[in-house]
């Protein structure tokens, strides 16, 4: 069952304290004292309901969606952790994957004084593979790049983990699965060269 959303947004109260909403519709503030027959709700009220929201779809996360067999990769290597991020960065560019970005949470921490164990995310694609994933399904663009998770074990070792992209890309329909069975080979190929 789909959420019915009202076409006014709360902004606030107006003059007579009376709720000012704007009405989509229309694009201009209007006064109210009902949407939909009902009170608008003050923002303190909202906000426990929010949390609560948010609080259910961590505790459904963590109790583990399930995921299509073989769909995480995860590879540990007796590498320290920053040389294996090199050698992960040149396997990456030695396929011709553009390195997107790089979120490194560790890098964060030290930005604050915190210490915590290796941490990068490299997000990787290339645009060729852009414009072929979003013909077949402009949905997917959000699965875009993909990520490889790099994390420093107790030792200093590194831990490489990443999800195939013929698991990434399934829900969006068999156009996008030539093209994720494509990645898979490259973005195996890469792991492979890195943990040389």
């Amino acid at each position: 069952m789909g959420l019915s959303w009202p076409r006014a947004a709360h902004l606030g109260a107006g003059a007579g304290g009376h709720p000012v909403v704007m009405d989509r519709e229309r694009a201009r503030p209007t006064a109210a004292r009902t949407l939909r027959g009902s009170r608008v709700p003050a923002v303190g009220e909202i906000q426990p309901v929010i949390r609560f929201m948010l609080m259910a779809a961590a505790v459904a996360a963590l109790a583990g969606v399930s995921r299509p067999a073989g769909a995480e990769a995860v590879f540990e290597t007796p590498k320290p952790f920053e040389r294996f991020v090199a050698d992960l960065q040149a396997a990456i560019a030695g396929h011709r994957m553009g390195l997107v970005a790089e979120a490194c949470a560790s890098c964060g921490a030290r930005s604050i004084g915190e210490t915590i164990p290796g941490n990068r995310v490299l997000m990787i694609f290339r645009p060729d593979f852009a414009v072929r994933m979003l013909r077949a399904s402009e949905a997917a663009g959000i699965e875009a790049p993909l990520r490889l998770y790099v994390t420093e074990r107790p030792d200093g070792s590194a831990r490489l983990v990443y999800r195939e992209p013929s698991a990434v890309f399934a829900p969006y329909g068999p156009a996008l699965a030539p093209l994720a069975r494509e990645l898979d080979a490259i973005v195996a190929a890469i792991a492979a060269d890195a943990l040389r």
